[in-house]
């Protein structure tokens, strides 16, 4: 059986600025999607979000806290809309993933995340078709 770990003692590691950061990104998600379940991924030093739909739910975004920042990521986020664009990834050659990046003392601007972790959870519960779709549409 997998030892569930809590998000809390996962960010102990860290410095007081990153866990506060990465405490208000974790509420930025979960004022954005309520029902999304949240699951510290050890393996990939992360804490992850999953939509409580299919058999076992669908991975979209992370809270990902390292020593001098902490990103918000998304799994799909080259799909997404980001009419602000807000959204780092394409520079690094990420075929999918697209984050933001906060240092302590950035300002965090809550609004703007909400509406794009909105645009993640929709883009993650799309049909593996319908995202297809969005792609070909794209080029």
């Amino acid at each position: 059986m997998i030892e569930l770990i809590p998000p809390e003692a996962f960010l102990a590691g860290y410095s007081e600025d990153i866990r506060a950061m990465a405490e208000v990104l974790r509420g930025v998600v979960r004022r954005a999607v309520p029902d999304a379940v949240e699951r510290v991924r050890p393996g990939w030093r992360l804490i992850g979000f999953d939509l409580p739909i299919r058999r076992r739910g669908v991975y979209f975004a992370y809270v990902a806290p390292e020593p001098i920042h902490v990103h918000l990521g998304f799994e799909q986020g080259v799909l997404m809309s980001d009419p602000d664009r807000m959204l780092e990834g394409a520079h690094l050659g990420l075929r999918q993933v697209r984050f933001v990046t906060y240092r302590p003392g950035d300002p965090i601007p809550e609004t703007a995340l909400v509406d794009l972790t909105r645009e993640a959870a929709r883009v993650a519960a799309l049909s593996r078709e319908a995202r297809l779709a969005l792609v070909l549409d794209r080029d």
